[in-house]
């Protein structure tokens, strides 16, 4: 099957010529939704965060991303910035509309977490925490509002939480409060916005393989460890997570929002509780 043929086998309704930007474009999940939208022929404004330290390993990811989009023949931008500053935020969404002539989704992928015990925890890493993940998806989200509300456009957001949302994750307090934040604006804009024709909906990936989670994932022990709590006994891969990304883009998802769609095995099901448990 050529790659032609490939993509038109992959189409997915009304993402044909649309504007997406992607905020976390570079790599792991941000870079197979990047790819994703590509091939189903939308054009893609991807984000990406330079500082001195990441610059070389950020200059890396950004060429394989903007190189695998450009393969579909679709139209691609770099944006850089820092999502949780508010200046940044406003000329990234600027700069995207600029380029691209418009938008029409807005898909909130940038994240971090940073590990701690809670008690341990500084309030200037919490902060950061939720700066990035809450603080910056709202900032994107205002900005894409605006947008689609001065062109008097329908439009569609798609956040990127986790399954965090509803589990409890020990030890990443920050990341966890950010997330059930995430589902929260996404219900309440999704509410607001719905009678102009703004849809919002989330994915919450559950254990996915990305670069940044090699350390379990190339660790045999690790590796049982999270599969052991998932009813499908292993972990999502990146395209898996894109796929649903594109559908709650897509007009296939019309009549969607203020959802969260868990893409995670069965995690959510809580596998602890395959075996009935009884007093009897």
């Amino acid at each position: 099957m050529t790659m032609v043929e490939t993509a038109a086998a992959r189409e997915m309704r009304g993402l044909q010529g649309k504007n997406v930007l992607v905020t976390g474009g570079t790599s792991g999940i941000g870079q197979a939704i990047a790819v994703r939208f590509a091939e189903h022929g939308a054009n893609v404004a991807i984000n990406y965060l330079r500082t001195p330290d990441e610059a070389a390993e950020t200059e890396s990811q950004v060429h394989a991303c903007t190189a695998r989009v450009r393969q579909h023949g679709v139209r691609d931008v770099l944006v850089g910035a820092d999502v949780s500053d508010e200046d940044q935020v406003v000329a990234m969404v600027a700069q995207a509309i600029e380029q691209l002539g418009g938008i029409d989704v807005l898909v909130n992928n940038a994240g971090i977490q940073i590990s701690r015990p809670s008690h341990e925890l500084s309030s200037a890493d919490f902060d950061k925490v939720l700066a990035v993940n809450l603080r910056g998806s709202f900032l994107c989200a205002r900005e894409a509002i605006r947008h689609f509300l001065a062109e008097e456009k329908p439009g569609s957001i798609v956040n990127v939480s986790s399954v965090h949302q509803l589990i409890p994750k020990p030890s990443y307090l920050g990341y966890s409060v950010s997330k059930g934040g995430m589902m929260n604006l996404t219900r309440t804009l999704a509410l607001e916005y719905a009678a102009n024709g703004i849809r919002v909906n989330a994915v919450g990936p559950g254990a996915t393989v990305t670069p940044i989670n090699r350390a379990w994932i190339d660790d045999p022990v690790k590796r049982e460890m999270v599969v052991s709590h998932i009813p499908i006994p292993r972990a999502g891969e990146s395209d898996e997570m894109a796929g649903v990304v594109c559908f709650l883009a897509s007009a296939d998802a019309a009549y969607i929002t203020g959802q969260t769609i868990f893409v995670d095995g069965g995690l959510t099901l809580f596998a602890d509780f395959r075996e009935p448990w009884s007093s009897e």
